[in-house]
């Protein structure tokens, strides 16, 4: 297991899911024909094995606090959760070294004509909606709100932006320090499409990491600093960070669970993903724990500080 996520509201979940209903693994999830040998995948039989889990550090949060609820139903079961961003996550999930890609974007055409070429047929799942949330020092007393154009100043690969003043002639001339997702991750990809243009098209010289709790804890001490990841993060971290209000032409918008729904929050509301390995289906414990997690991604999304799905048919989506 590569870290444990916010563990005051995992526990509270928890506590909060066992009060009010039993869970069971066969509830919501994806309609596929896999033939599972007569197998189930329900939670009411005691099941063994793994399932391996890579991808996104924004998804991160919600498979997380999932697996750890799976757990008290299959406690046989090893479930194993990395953050290796969802490139990262994607390039072991299209070499068949994964059952299920976290991803904060849809899979690329490359990712998919080589899970093609490797035989490897997915399910793709929406559990949720984010909003990529640009947050400065809490300490930062010039800027409440950005604007889309400011921040491709910002950003954008030939960027000459050094200081704060660069950016908006009212803010201080002092250097304002970036923090960001390592390349290999979908909200770097997202963020950058969004803002500049094209997915790949960003100034390098930032701090990058694939973990948000790194850029979390860059931000909080550097009160010159800047950077964005996923609104779940902020939201864990509203006491030591303050977010920036987006303009994109209509006015500054706050990223909140309602304008991230209702998609206001533009440009940088998303859906965010799980991609899962049909043949991995095959494997009960797989199946029980992807069915599983449709049942629950509405309740544990909005838990860990997401939006949950505005409608969800939880008949059409079991694996059946």
């Amino acid at each position: 297991m590569s870290r444990y996520f916010n563990t005051k509201r995992i526990g509270a979940l928890i506590l909060g899911i066992a009060l009010a209903a039993s869970v069971s693994a066969c509830g919501n999830t994806v309609s596929d024909n896999t033939d599972n040998g007569g197998k189930t995948g329900d939670s009411s039989e005691k099941l063994t094995g793994t399932v391996v889990i890579d991808g996104s550090s924004t998804v991160y949060p919600i498979t997380m606090a999932i697996a750890e609820e799976f757990r008290n139903e299959q406690p046989d079961v090893e479930v194993s959760v990395a953050l290796s961003g969802t490139g990262g996550g994607m390039k072991k999930f299209v070499a068949n070294e994964i059952a299920i890609c976290d991803a904060s974007r849809k899979i690329k055409q490359e990712e998919i004509d080589k899970a093609k070429a490797n035989g490897i047929d997915y399910v793709e799942l929406e559990v949720a909606y984010d909003g990529i949330s640009v947050v400065v020092n809490k300490d930062n007393d010039w800027a409440d709100s950005i604007t889309v154009e400011e921040l491709n100043k910002i950003w954008g690969k030939d960027s000459t932006v050094k200081t704060w003043k660069d950016v908006n002639a009212s803010w201080p001339d002092e250097p304002i320090k970036l923090y960001g997702p390592g390349t290999d991750s979908g909200t770097f990809e997202y963020f950058t499409e969004e803002i500049n243009g094209k997915a790949k098209e960003s100034r390098t010289d930032f701090t990058p990491s694939e973990d948000d709790n790194v850029l979390v804890q860059g931000i909080a001490g550097d009160k010159n600093a800047l950077g964005y990841f996923g609104f779940s993060y902020y939201e864990e971290n509203i006491d030591k960070l303050k977010v920036l209000k987006i303009d994109a032409g209509k006015g500054p918008i706050e990223p909140t669970f309602e304008t991230i729904k209702n998609k206001t929050y533009a440009p940088l509301s998303r859906p965010l993903f799980i991609y899962v390995n049909k043949a991995k289906l095959d494997e009960p414990q797989v199946k029980a724990f992807v069915n599983f997690y449709m049942k629950n991604a509405a309740t544990i999304s909005e838990q860990v500080g997401y939006i949950p799905l505005e409608s969800y048919d939880a008949e059409t989506a079991k694996i059946k």
